[in-house]
Formats: structure tokens, sequence, C-alpha cells
């Protein structure tokens, strides 16, 4: 009798389907419209993405919400296990972080207060000019990458680039062209973008280069390459951004 229970039990706990694990997401709530706060409630692309991806992995997602500069140290000290900020990969990061798919193409964009973007066309005409980027973004590194780099005037911010931009505290800002382009249609702020992008990027989640780290990546690359087959990735991509931003450039 005895052992037909517990056979019963073991054939039970067999049938149920594993707890769910939890993928803490690092991002900073302030970057619209990949992720930013409205009515209390975190929403935007980045938000829908890994809830789409929660949903296909069966892992709960729950989302914790800091600076931006202080995302990458969450990272590395464990107290997140990936970043959904629209995380540029690098060298310096691959050296560091494994990474999922890239999910995001974009490219670097040049962003000027409205009527000056006729004098300030393109990152050529950031000589001599002052240029805001976000701490702790690929951005400053693009422009220190340039080679005429020492005449720019580039400066950190932890946020309102846009507003002192607008305000002609600085020159220019440089930002996703994407989010460059939401920002413009959506704020009341006199801004404009100066030339095309110049700069290809693709944006991925990094995780910790360890098994677990790895093990987790590979679970959301086998659920990232599901929503791109299906369409929920273009879908989610149009609804925030009005295009699809899924697929690189020379597609």
């Amino acid at each position: 009798m005895r052992k037909t229970i517990l056979t019963a039990i073991l054939a039970l706990s067999t049938a149920l389907p594993a707890a769910a694990d939890t993928i803490r997401v690092g991002m900073s709530g302030g970057y619209f419209p990949f992720t930013f706060t409205k009515s209390d409630e975190l929403q935007g692309f980045e938000v829908d993405f890994m809830n789409a991806i929660g949903a296909e992995t069966g892992d709960e997602i729950e989302f914790v919400t800091m600076s931006f500069s202080g995302l990458i140290g969450a990272l590395e000290s464990g107290r997140i296990d990936t970043v959904a900020n629209q995380i540029t990969v690098t060298p310096e990061r691959e050296a560091k972080f494994v990474f999922s798919q890239p999910y995001v193409y974009d490219g670097a964009q040049v962003v000027v207060k409205a009527g000056n973007e006729t004098e300030i066309s393109g990152p050529e005409s950031l000589k001599g000019r002052s240029v805001a980027v976000n701490l702790g973004s690929n951005y400053e590194e693009l422009l220190q990458n340039l080679p005429y780099a020492d005449e720019i005037d580039i400066r950190t911010y932890e946020s309102n680039i846009a507003q002192d931009t607008a305000l002609g505290r600085v020159d220019a800002f440089v930002m996703d062209r994407v989010s460059s382009a939401q920002l413009i249609k959506e704020s009341p702020l006199p801004l404009a973008l100066a030339g095309a992008p110049f700069d290809e990027i693709r944006n991925a989640l990094p995780f910790r280069n360890d098994e677990e780290g790895k093990a987790m990546r590979d679970r959301v690359n086998a659920a990232i390459a599901t929503l791109s087959e299906n369409g929920k990735l273009t879908e989610i991509s149009e609804k925030w951004l009005d295009v699809d931003v899924t697929k690189p450039l020379a597609e």
C-alpha cells in the first residue's frame, strides 16, 4: 500500500509543471517609449517585450527600476539578472557578459534645438560644440571614437538632455534614432533630428557570464526566436514605435 501511495505521489509530481523561475529585469523607467512610468504604471516597448518573453519561457518577470548608470553594476553584482533598456552590444560589454540575440536594430542620432538643424547637420558638425549623452550609455564612447573627438565638448547627463538642448544649454544630444523620433513626436520641446544616423547599433539583453546566466540567455534566445517567427516582436515594435526595428537594417 505504501509503495502504491509513493508511486502515485511521484507520478503526480512529475505531471505538475516545474515552478517558474524569476527573471529580475533592470530598467531605468525613464526612457520613453522603451521604459517609462505613466499613471504610476511601468510600461513601454521593453516592458511588453519582457512580459512576452516570460509568457514563452514560463518565468516570472520582476521589473527593478533604477538610474541607468547603475544598471550594469547591478547586473554584475547579481541584484538583477538582465537589463532591458536598449543595451547596445559592444566589444567591451561582450568581454564581461553573454548577450541574447539582438532584438532591436537602430542608429545613433544627433538631435538639436528646432531651427538649428541646418547649422548642425550630423556628427561632423559637432566640432566645437557641446553635446549631451546619457551617463552610462554607449553614445559617449561613440563620440569619443570619432577622429575629431577632442574637438567636441562631451557632457554626460543622468537626465534632462532633451530639455537642456531645447533651452540652449548644450548644442545637441546624441541618442538612438527611434527614441529621438518618438521624443520629438510626443514632446512639446522644440527639437529636430540633425542629419542621418551615423552608426548602426544592435541592442540585446546582457546576462552574467556564468552557468546560470548562460542557461537563462539560452531560454530567452529561444523565446526571442519564437516571438520573431510568430510576429509578436514586430507587433510590439509597431505598437510603441510605429515601425518595425526588430530586423537588421540591411534587410
